[in-house]
């Protein structure tokens, strides 16, 4: 009798550091392999420079799930490294990781086509929450959506990334700081951050300016 066959096991997702600093590189690529524990670890890609990062995704491309990109890097600084990398591969799943938590910085990054934009002057452990909302840590998961289009009132059409219409939902039932770092498990003093950055996605200086331009 033939064995049936057996559907071969799905290929842990990869992950693309690209950051100059070696500690940061090795502290991700360590918190990510021991939250994986008793699962399939997700492959961690690093690169130390933006020529790197470009040539690793050319050949694995197809396969890297997410790349946490450093804005400063020694060929690549500001949101150059960002532009560079998206006009060349325009789908790629690009996160910004960076040292500033400039609100302006933050959106100027998300307009130029980053998924996100995450905070170094926090703790690592932050990112490895926000790679595990997204199911890169243990089995992989269906990729996240690209975001969402908001419409304003007055017909202004904005689209957001997935973590920030995930945060204006929380915005728009009235949780506080902390009630949506708690739901969304990050630091309070991102969530923060976050919250400026809608604010001048939106143009607007408060809470309530912001759910008087969508309700």
């Amino acid at each position: 009798m033939i064995p049936p066959v057996r559907p071969a096991a799905a290929s842990p997702p990869r992950l693309l550091v690209v950051d100059d600093h070696e500690l940061v590189r090795l502290g991700l690529a360590t918190l990510i392999a021991a939250e994986a524990a008793g699962g399939p670890a997700p492959e961690v890609l690093e690169a130390c420079s933006l020529a790197q990062a470009l040539h690793l995704y050319s050949v694995h491309g197809e396969g890297i799930a997410l790349v946490l990109l450093d804005l400063h890097l020694p060929d690549a600084h500001g949101l150059s490294g960002l532009r560079t990398f998206l006009a060349r591969f325009p789908r790629a799943p690009v996160v910004v990781l960076s040292g500033s938590s400039d609100p302006a910085l933050m959106r100027e990054a998300v307009a130029a086509g980053a998924r996100d934009f995450l905070s170094k002057s926090s703790q690592l452990d932050e990112v490895l929450a926000y790679v595990r909302g997204l199911g890169h840590c243990g089995a992989a998961r269906p990729a996240p959506a690209d975001g969402r289009l908001v419409q304003t009132l007055d017909g202004e059409r904005l689209r957001l990334t997935q973590r920030q219409a995930e945060l204006l939902d929380c915005l728009l039932t009235g949780q506080s700081n902390r009630e949506i770092a708690e739901r969304v498990h990050l630091a309070e003093g991102t969530v923060k951050n976050h919250v400026s950055a809608l604010l001048l996605l939106f143009g607007v200086r408060s809470r309530a300016q912001l759910i008087s331009r969508l309700r």
